[in-house]
């Protein structure tokens, strides 16, 4: 790679020259020095394909690309320039060089996209090259080299452009000298970091600047205000994600001669668009302020902007109504408004921008109709308007066909699906999930559909056949519509494309055909009533997610499912299903999630699942496993559930939990477990949920799990415990997340553990702001539990353990008195004593527990009355104070009309309704009609309860309620609409940084 010999000697003796004697020898041996100082430069470095990678047209983001400017530099066509220069020609002639005509001197040089791989040094010969006025080097990869000092000394530069280039470090003080510069990008390079003394010396220097790019650099110490300073020739100005922070002035828009303003995906950046005209409005072109925290309305002198083409205001916190001023932007293409909180119909002036490509108003709560007309404007190619309020039909003729992309879902559309619709000659994306279509779908007349999504429909009779010839089809989404047919899989045959296919929650009969579907990366057959494992699996070598979950698939996991995705399967749900015999084998190199629950699996969890060093969630649930649990699992890093529960497994719990292990929830239960609870479970720092209940477990109570901070849930019932529950003294708040604590059927004694119910913070007061959002992280595994609740054991899923709070040290041997401060614990759902040797009163500080939904004290030795304060209790629904030494009148009055003889038996001393024993001779006297409460009530089990057969307060009622809202059953839809959204945050930098990958390498 290094010049020859006789070569290197004569730039030695040149370079030699020019310093000794730099007035003779510029003029005579400029020409042949440069060529040389540019050959030297060119072979300091390697050429590398992958450092100028083109854009990848296939991956399905790329659609997004129009919402961003399109002079980032990408490499679409890519080759190395340096490779066709030759020593014996003259340099002015090569690929990429400019050179002046009269002086020969070398002014200009563009290797952008030149495969140029290595390092750039400061003695670099590129910077012998004192005459460059333009400077390109965009698009290779530099190896993360510091931007050089010497980049200063250019005086003549007017044009400087190192973007994507793999430059890092500080930006050198020395590029505020440039005071010729008229563009300089120095965007999408990571990390590169702008300090404030160089930012303010670039504002008072740089005053030429007509185009300043500094996308990705950090910027966090540099006050927004500082932009009003900058040159006023500047027409574009981009700080995309440079992480700028505070508020920004919102006469920004007032830059003088400003045409681009990019200041998208800054999220700290606050600000407002103005309510004022500025006199050079006229001339902005391009306004990004996309993922920032710009909020308040859009003002009406948004139309102001005449010349305005492209607007993105997406994921900020916009709110009110659209402006009518707004149908002024008659030059606009590009409108993105989705993630605010607009209100509102759509503005029908909005169907006058005939210019207008590119409409983006999704996620917003537009009301009303769906604007059909704006269907019909002549240049529209993309309209988004997803998850909305918006009602009505589609309509029946439309002439706008330009349209490749159209997204409806997540309104209450309905009707049926109009012919048009599948006659549009470009549609590439169609969206229509979540509404209320019905009826069939039609035949597609074109093939250029790439992305599919009916879910959640009412759409009935077969699959179209024209789904077959949709070869460039790579996501169908069909799930959880009212298909019921018999599904010919050979139509998909010929899709060679495909990487998703959803068709879960219908009625399918297979035939079980062999095929090949080279790219499918996604294929999810749940709830399909489907009977065996589809055949054409076996070919799928790069699956990445199955899930054949919630069928009726019989036998064993064949042997060929094993080699299902090679080394790219990390997801794969079998659970609910038939299946028998031993545990199946996978490949677990990369698996991150896996479900086989709900089976008859048999024999013992294998060794090789040791392999599956990247698992997050294990759940094997519910089957007739054996034998003891892989040590291995314990040390997991990534491991975040480990779900075991009912099976026979049998010896000790893995005692090495690793030390910044992830484990989040630990369920054991229902197994054949003994032996003392490893100690390195404290290592298990963001741990929510431990349920060990029902094993042979022994050892005293585990108080060094008090100082887990997010430990919500404790189960230990029905183990072999024993002992006195004594609290660390150095811990000052113990248990502060805890709202679930089951230690019953054990044999604790002592007193009951005051400290712990003095400082249960969790249960103390509820925070609803978590209600709903602690389980959104998890996309496949839901949570669930076995709880005593009011007497019965049932499985609570999807725990909202804000709303659900219970206490059960029932069947042990506490002794003493209950402590007052339970009275404290106001969101308490349910309390149980009962079966202990507990003496004393019942506090009337019970009586504060307004949430109580139930309460069991019976078979203690409890004395006195019945505090008149707990027939306040607004929710008590289930209460047993049988088998103790109670006396006196049975409060009158709320939900203690409601209890029967059962809640009171065996207490001598009582009387009172609803006893036959009266107080002081007196008539005994029912409760008023109007406070009776029927029994036998039922509560629905469509979401989180199941086998209930007792009624409940309307505080559970309203949780699950919640729930059943937030965590609707099946695929999240708006799932997809984040994975597009993910893919357009970040388009440019998985775009950008792919060049980026051989250097890390």
């Amino acid at each position: 790679m290094g010049l020859t010999l006789k070569y290197q000697l004569f730039f030695f003796f040149f370079c030699l020259l020019s310093f000794l004697f730099p007035s003779s020898f510029s003029s005579s041996l400029s020409s042949r020095s440069q060529c040389s100082a540019l050959l030297h430069f060119s072979n300091s470095l390697s050429l590398d394909r992958s450092a100028s990678p083109s854009l990848d047209t296939t991956d399905l983001s790329s659609f997004y690309d129009s919402d961003y400017r399109s002079n980032t530099q990408m490499c679409d066509n890519s080759y190395p320039k340096t490779a066709s220069w030759k020593e014996d020609k003259d340099c002015c002639s090569w690929d990429g060089v400019e050179c002046d005509n009269a002086t020969r001197h070398v002014i200009g040089l563009d290797l952008s996209c030149s495969w140029l791989y290595g390092s750039i040094h400061s003695n670099s010969s590129l910077f012998l090259l004192r005459h460059l006025r333009s400077l390109n080097l965009a698009g290779n990869f530099f190896n993360h080299s510091l931007i050089s000092s010497e980049f200063g000394n250019f005086e003549t530069l007017t044009h400087l452009n190192l973007s994507h280039s793999g430059f890092s470090g500080k930006i050198p003080y020395e590029i505020s000298q440039l005071s010729s510069l008229v563009s300089l990008d120095l965007s999408y390079n990571y990390p590169l970091i702008i300090e404030t003394p160089v930012w303010k010396r670039v504002v008072d220097n740089l005053t030429l600047l007509r185009e300043l790019l500094l996308d990705w650099t950090y910027m966090s110490s540099i006050r927004p205000i500082s932009l009003m300073n900058l040159s006023s020739s500047l027409t574009t100005l981009s700080l995309h994600e440079c992480d700028l922070r505070g508020k920004l002035e919102n006469n920004i828009l007032c830059l003088q001669s400003i045409q681009t303003l990019d200041l998208g995906l800054n999220f700290n950046l606050e600000g407002s668009l103005p309510n004022s005209n500025c006199n050079s409005s006229s001339s902005l072109t391009f306004l990004d302020l996309s993922v920032t925290s710009f909020s308040g309305e859009l003002p009406d002198s948004i139309g102001s902007l005449k010349s305005l083409k492209h607007l993105n205001l997406c994921l900020c916190n916009f709110t009110g109504s659209i402006p009518t001023s707004l149908g002024s932007l008659t030059q606009i293409t590009h409108l993105i408004l989705y993630f605010n909180n607009f209100t509102g119909p759509v503005p029908t002036l909005l169907w006058n921008l005939t210019q207008m490509t590119y409409l983006d108003l999704g996620w917003n709560s537009f009301t009303g109709l769906l604007p059909l007309s704006l269907l019909n404007l002549p240049n529209l190619s993309s309209l988004f308007l997803d998850n909305n309020q918006l009602v009505g039909p589609l309509p029946s003729h439309v002439s706008g066909l330009n349209l490749i992309n159209l997204f409806l879902s997540s309104n209450s559309l309905n009707g049926t699906l109009p012919s048009w619709l599948f006659n549009l000659p470009s549609l590439e994306m169609l969206s229509l999930s979540d509404n209320e279509f019905i009826g069939e779908i039609g035949e597609f007349k074109s093939d250029s559909l790439r992305y599919l999504d009916l879910d959640y429909n009412k759409l009935h009779g077969s699959i179209p056949r024209s789904i077959s010839r949709l070869v460039n089809l790579t996501i169908l989404y069909l799930s959880s519509n009212k298909w019921s047919t018999m599904l010919e899989f050979e139509m998909f045959s010929k899709l060679k494309n495909l990487q998703y296919l959803d068709l879960s929650h219908n009625l399918l009969s297979i035939n079980n055909v062999t095929f090949t579907l080279p790219n499918l990366r996604y294929l999810n057959l749940s709830f399909s009533n489907i009977s065996e494992f589809p055949i054409f699996l076996r070919t799928a070598t790069n699956l990445e997610s199955l899930d054949l979950s919630n069928n009726r698939i019989y036998g064993q996991v064949p042997r060929w499912l094993g080699d299902v995705g090679r080394n790219s399967l990390y997801h794969v749900d079998l659970r609910a299903n038939l299946l028998q015999g031993p545990f199946p084998t996978l490949n677990f190199l990369n698996l991150r999630y896996f479900f086989v629950s709900n089976n008859s699996l048999n024999g013992e969890i294998p060794l090789l699942i040791c392999n599956a060093s990247f698992l997050e969630v294990l759940d094997l649930s519910h089957n007739n496993l054996s034998g003891m649990i892989p040590k291995c699992l314990a040390r997991f890093s990534f491991l975040s559930v480990l779900d075991l529960r009912m099976n026979n497994l049998r010896g000790t719990i893995p005692t090495t939990f690793a030390k910044e292990n992830n484990f989040r929830n630990i369920n054991l239960n229902g197994n054949q477990l003994e032996g003392q609870l490893p100690r390195s479970l404290a290592n298990c720092w963001n741990l929510e949920v431990l349920d060990l209940g029902n094993n042979k477990i022994n050892g005293t109570f585990p108080y060094w799990l008090e100082s887990l901070p997010e430990l919500r849930v404790l189960v230990l019932r029905s183990n072999r415990f024993k002992g006195r529950i004594f609290c660390n003294p150095k811990t000052k708040f113990p248990f502060p997340k805890l709202r679930i604590i089951d230690i019953s059927n054990n044999q604790f004694n002592g007193s009951l553990p005051i400290k712990y119910f003095k400082y249960l913070k969790a249960m103390t007061n509820v925070d609803e702001s978590e209600v709903g959002l602690k389980y959104t992280r998890d996309m496949y595994y839901q949570e669930s539990l076995n709880v005593m609740i009011k007497g019965s054991y049932m499985e609570l899923v999807r725990i909202q353990t804000v709303l659900f709070t219970t206490i059960d040290f029932s069947n042990n041997r506490f002794i003493g008195e209950m402590p007052k401060t339970l009275g404290r614990l106001k969101s308490l759902k349910g309390l149980n004593f009962s079966h202990n040797n507990l003496t004393g009163y019942i506090p009337s500080s019970f009586g504060n527990l307004t949430n109580l939904e139930w309460l069991d004290l019976s078979f203690n030795k409890l004395r006195g009355e019945i505090p008149k304060q707990l027939a306040e209790l607004p929710w008590l629904e289930v209460l047993n104070l049988s088998y103790n030494q109670l006396t006196g009148c049975i409060p009158l009055g709320k939900q203690f009309n409601t209890f029967n003889n059962d809640s009171y038996i065996k207490n001598l001393g009582l009387c009172g309704f609803p006893l036959s024993r009266t107080c002081n001779n007196e008539t005994k006297q029912p409760p008023p009609s109007t406070l009776l409460k029927e029994d036998n009530l039922e509560l629905e089990n469509g979401f989180g309860w199941q086998a209930v057969s007792i009624g409940y307060g309307c505080g559970v009622i309203f949780g699950t309620l919640m729930g059943y809202l937030m965590f609707k059953i099946g695929k999240p839809k708006w799932i997809v609409r984040m994975v597009i959204l993910e893919q357009h945050i970040m388009l440019r930098r998985l775009k950008n940084n792919a060049h980026r990958r051989a250097g890390r390498q």
